[in-house]
C-alpha cells in the first residue's frame, strides 16, 4: 500500500480504552440510573455507527436502559440494529447523528406516556458530569472543566495503556503524520504525550475542531489538503473510521484513501475482521504496530 500520509485515530488505536471510556460509559449510567448496560454491549452501538462521542453514546445507552423500564421490549442488539436503519433512513451518507437515532427509536417504540416518563427520568447533563469525573478524576475534573468535583475519583485516564510502539513511532516519521479523533483537544493532549505522539495542532482534528465527526470526511480531506498528499492511510477501530475513509473517497476524487481498521478497539477476532472488510477497509490489522509492514 502506497501513502503519502498517515493519520490515526487515538482509541483503541494509539491507546487502548477498555478501561476508560467504555468503562466510564457503563458505571455513569449505574451511578445516575441505578441500572446499566453489559460493557460488551457498547460495540453493538459502535456498529450502528454515529456514536463517534461518547458522552452521547452514553446518554443513548441510559435512554435504552429507562426505555426499557417503561416497557420497550427490544434487546441492545435489536435496538442498535434500529438506530442503524433508522439513520440509513435519514441520510443517504450513514451520518445521521446516532443519538438522534436512538430518541427516534425510542419515540417509536412507545407510547407516548412511557416515552414521556422516560425522558422525565433521563438526565444527559448529570451523566456527563459523573462520566468526566470518573474519567478524569477528580483533579484533572476541576483543571480541564472547571468545575467542583462531586465524586472522590482517581481517574479511568489513568488506565490506559499506550498501543502505539515507539519503533512503529520511528517507521512514521518518514511519512505525514496527523491524528483524527472523537476525544476532546485536552484529553487527545493527554493520550498523545503518553504515546510521545508530538503533533502540531493544524496536523489534527479533535472534537473541538469539527462539528459532523465521523464519518463525515471533512477532517480527513481537510488534513490531506493541507499535507498535499496524493494518498493517504487512516488507521481506526470502529465501522465509522473506515466509513470516514470511504466517504473521502467519493468527495475528494482526485486523491486515494485508504481505511484500515484494528483489532485492537471493540472489533475483535474473525468476526471484527469480517466487519471491517463489509464496510469497506482496505485492510485490517492486528494492531498498529503492523502498518509500517503494510506501508512498505
Amino acid at each position: 500500500m502506497q501513502a503519502d500520509a498517515v493519520v490515526l485515530d487515538i482509541d483503541g488505536v494509539v491507546v487502548d480504552v477498555a478501561d476508560s471510556y467504555r468503562r466510564a460509559i457503563v458505571e455513569s449510567i449505574a451511578r445516575v440510573h441505578d441500572d446499566t448496560i453489559e460493557k460488551g454491549a457498547i460495540q453493538s452501538f459502535k456498529d450502528a455507527g454515529g456514536f463517534n462521542n461518547d458522552w452521547e453514546l452514553t446518554y443513548a445507552a441510559a435512554l435504552f436502559v429507562l426505555a426499557r423500564r417503561e416497557g420497550l421490549e427490544m434487546d441492545v442488539a435489536t435496538f442498535t440494529d434500529r438506530i442503524a436503519e433508522r439513520r440509513a433512513e435519514s441520510d443517504g451518507t450513514e451520518a445521521a447523528d446516532g443519538l438522534d437515532a436512538a430518541e427516534a427509536v425510542v419515540a417509536d417504540a412507545l407510547d407516548s406516556a412511557a416515552e414521556e416518563r422516560a425522558r422525565a427520568d433521563w438526565d444527559p447533563e448529570r451523566l456527563r458530569e459523573v462520566f468526566q469525573q470518573l474519567y478524569l478524576g477528580a483533579e484533572l475534573y476541576a483543571e480541564i472543566e472547571g468545575g467542583e468535583p462531586d465524586l472522590d475519583a482517581p481517574g479511568f485516564i489513568h488506565d490506559e495503556p499506550v498501543l502505539l510502539d515507539a519503533e512503529t513511532l520511528d517507521a512514521l516519521a518518514e511519512y505525514q503524520l496527523g491524528v483524527v479523533t472523537g476525544r476532546p483537544s485536552d484529553e487527545a493532549d493527554i493520550a498523545q504525550r503518553r504515546a510521545g505522539l508530538d503533533l502540531p495542532d493544524d496536523r489534527r482534528f479533535t472534537m473541538d475542531d469539527w462539528e459532523e465527526g465521523k464519518p463525515h470526511p471533512r477532517a480527513l480531506v481537510t488534513l490531506a489538503e493541507r499535507f498535499g498528499a496524493e494518498s493517504v492511510v487512516f488507521v481506526g477501530d470502529t465501522l465509522d473510521d473506515v466509513k470516514t475513509a470511504v466517504n473521502a473517497a467519493d468527495e475528494d476524487p482526485d486523491r486515494d484513501y485508504f481505511g484500515v481498521g484494528v483489532l485492537t478497539g471493540g472489533l475483535t477476532g474473525e468476526g471484527g475482521r469480517r466487519k471491517y472488510e463489509a464496510a469497506g477497509a482496505a485492510a485490517v490489522l492486528d494492531s498498529v504496530n503492523d502498518l509500517p509492514d503494510l506501508l512498505e
